[in-house]
């Protein structure tokens, strides 16, 4: 399968310690299946820090999921088990690394799900303020629309990442 990044440059080597904590999954390095995704998030990173836009392609292989030497966690979908997830790894409060719902402390190899949006974080954070319950949460994250993401945790995972091209889009 393909993954694309999207950033201000393109990425040959990655570094981990360059990755953004707090972030989705936790620190770690992020991919999409989805092409125009990456696209927007290139459009997006290069007006917020100069650069180009550049999308960044890599090979994977889905079986490698399977590889028992690997921790790999899953979301199908938008979850109450994701969304907590997500808030969890969002935290710079967060001290409970032993925890299963959080990856600050890079645990899982891998973790694939959805993008907690702009319209979902909005969501998250009328959850986490109290203006809604668990049921609610549960129920408008189901209506909401999402895109996929990958994130690679630990050098073991990024070695099954296949360097194919980057491109600059304008």
């Amino acid at each position: 399968m393909l993954l694309y990044h999207g950033s201000n440059i393109a990425i040959d080597n990655i570094d981990l310690s360059l990755c953004k904590p707090y972030k989705d999954f936790g620190r770690g390095f992020y991919l999409t299946t989805i092409e125009s995704q990456a696209i927007l998030m290139a459009r997006r990173t290069s007006r917020l820090f100069s650069g180009m836009p550049t999308v960044t392609t890599f090979s994977f292989e889905e079986e490698a999921l399977l590889n028992n030497t690997l921790s790999v966690k899953i979301f199908e979908s938008p979850t109450f088990d994701w969304a907590i997830f997500v808030l969890n790894n969002r935290n710079h409060n967060f001290m409970d690394f032993a925890n299963e719902n959080n990856n600050h402390d890079n645990k899982y190899d891998i973790v694939i799900g959805p993008v907690a949006n702009d319209d979902i974080s909005l969501l998250l954070r009328t959850y986490t303020r109290g203006f809604i319950d668990d049921n609610a949460l549960l129920r408008d994250l189901v209506y909401r629309k999402v895109n996929d993401q990958y994130s690679f945790h630990t050098s073991k995972a990024l070695s099954l990442l296949n360097h194919k091209e980057a491109q600059v889009y304008d």
